[in-house]
């Protein structure tokens, strides 16, 4: 697994031994972050990843919020309850040299602490088939962990369905081998 674009491109990322963690693709990362790059996805039209402030939700490697970074984002949160996955993501933040600009917090994504400041991207890839998007969704809502307008990419099994609550919106879906990346907008209500 590797950084697929940006100043760190190319960059190698550690994974935990095992299959407690199932990193997203280098394919379905690459397609994701294209259409991330040129959709016009955010309300005030400016682009997603320009200066974000990233939240990685059941982050396992950080893959995600450290592509985001080396694509442009100014901040990313990671949030991952496994303390083994935890020295992985705190080493693949050191290999790429980010650690100004993150936060790595151990926390339980259900019942995170309340946020010191709001993403406007999130992605989260919670384990497959443990139903727990929409809930995490809800749980990051009311610690204000979400800014309104905010763009959430949430990762799921192809197989699987998102009842995502009632302030998110689809923008849209796509599907990489076993993955369905649902896009949604935070309108916050």
């Amino acid at each position: 697994m590797r950084i697929v674009a940006g100043k760190h491109r190319g960059r190698r990322l550690a994974a935990p031994e095992g299959a407690s963690v199932r990193p997203t693709s280098d394919r379905a990362r690459e397609s994701l972050f294209n259409v991330l790059a040129h959709r016009p996805l955010r309300t005030d039209g400016q682009p997603v990843l320009t200066d974000a402030r990233v939240l990685d939700v059941f982050a396992g490697t950080g893959a995600m919020g450290l592509e985001a970074l080396s694509r442009g984002a100014a901040h990313a949160t990671f949030v991952e309850r496994d303390r083994a996955t935890l020295a992985v993501l705190e080493k693949n933040v050191a290999t790429v040299g980010e650690q100004a600009r993150t936060t790595i917090l151990r926390a339980d994504a259900l019942s995170p602490p309340p946020a010191k400041t709001p993403a406007n991207l999130a992605f989260l890839d919670p384990p497959y088939g443990e139903n727990l998007a929409a809930p995490a969704l809800a749980a990051l809502a009311k610690g204000g962990w979400l800014e309104a307008g905010a763009i959430i990419v949430v990762e799921i099994g192809k197989k699987e369905s998102l009842a995502a609550p009632p302030a998110f919106s689809l923008l849209d879906e796509r599907q990489y081998g076993a993955a369905r990346l649902i896009l949604l907008r935070y309108d916050e209500t």
